[in-house]
């Protein structure tokens, strides 16, 4: 069986205090399991020194590529861009503030042989206040009943086998875009596992994930995807693209040749 080959995007916008570590302990993890891969780094549109900390790792582990923006262009986008770049089979998105333990987040690589989506779950929620749980469970129960699917996190550091994003068509590019991708394509019905994540507390700084901009633009893509899926119904349209023949999902249950 052909060994599979990840790419790791870490998107980073003023990450000088966590980027480093982040980079260096996901090279780690590759080596701890041995992993064959490497590491897109975008940079965000940062106005400190994130781009000087990456391009000195770069020229010590040619394993490091990077990307930047001259101006904040979104999670979303940054990570569709580094999957475009990608030559790999299984691309993740990992934060630039190091939140996630790569060591933790790569025990269940190998899942990929026979699934197309990893989706971690959070297992030690009190590492999170009590408002941002409160908030979280609220989203998940929203996210779950509008689009039925029944997932226990739709923001954490998912795993797609690359060829699957191919069909599909964002409307969002913020924090939003891990939520859409994830009901377009389990309504499409992709297989996945979900397992659980450790999470570790930040170390420097502050997300940017629940300010008052944040919110507000979850909830509009929020809304823009509830009319995509239950008014235009775009599942139901002649020329809607299903499974893609090079997935897992497509050879194991709907290669019939």
């Amino acid at each position: 069986m052909k060994k599979l080959k990840l790419s790791v995007i870490i998107p980073a916008l003023n990450e000088e205090k966590n980027i480093g570590e982040a980079i260096r302990s996901t090279l780690s993890a590759f080596r701890k399991y041995r992993i064959t891969g490497n590491i897109i780094v975008i940079n965000d549109g940062s106005t400190d020194n994130t781009e000087s900390i990456v391009r000195n790792i770069m020229k010590r582990d040619k394993r490091v590529k990077f990307i930047s923006h001259s101006k904040p262009m979104g999670i979303g986008y940054s990570f569709f861009e580094g999957a475009r770049r990608s030559k790999n089979d299984i691309v993740v998105m990992f934060p630039g503030d190091n939140e996630n333990d790569p060591n933790e987040a790569l025990i269940f690589f190998g899942l990929l042989e026979y699934v197309d989506i990893v989706v971690p779950f959070i297992h030690n929620l009190d590492v999170r206040n009590r408002i941002r749980r409160i908030i979280s469970s609220i989203y998940r129960y929203i996210i779950n009943m509008s689009f039925g699917i029944n997932l226990n996190y739709t923001n954490g550091t998912v795993f797609y086998r690359r060829c699957i994003l191919d069909d599909v068509r964002l409307n969002s590019y913020g924090f939003f875009y891990q939520a859409e991708l994830l009901v377009k394509l389990i309504r499409k019905g992709y297989l996945y596992a979900e397992v659980p994540n450790f999470l570790l507390t930040r170390a420097n700084g502050k997300s940017k994930a629940t300010s008052l901009k944040s919110l507000a633009r979850v909830i509009k893509s929020y809304l823009t995807l509830l009319f995509e899926i239950h008014i235009k119904r775009v599942e139901s349209r002649k020329g809607y693209k299903k499974v893609n023949p090079k997935s897992v999902t497509y050879k194991k249950h709907l290669d019939y040749k």
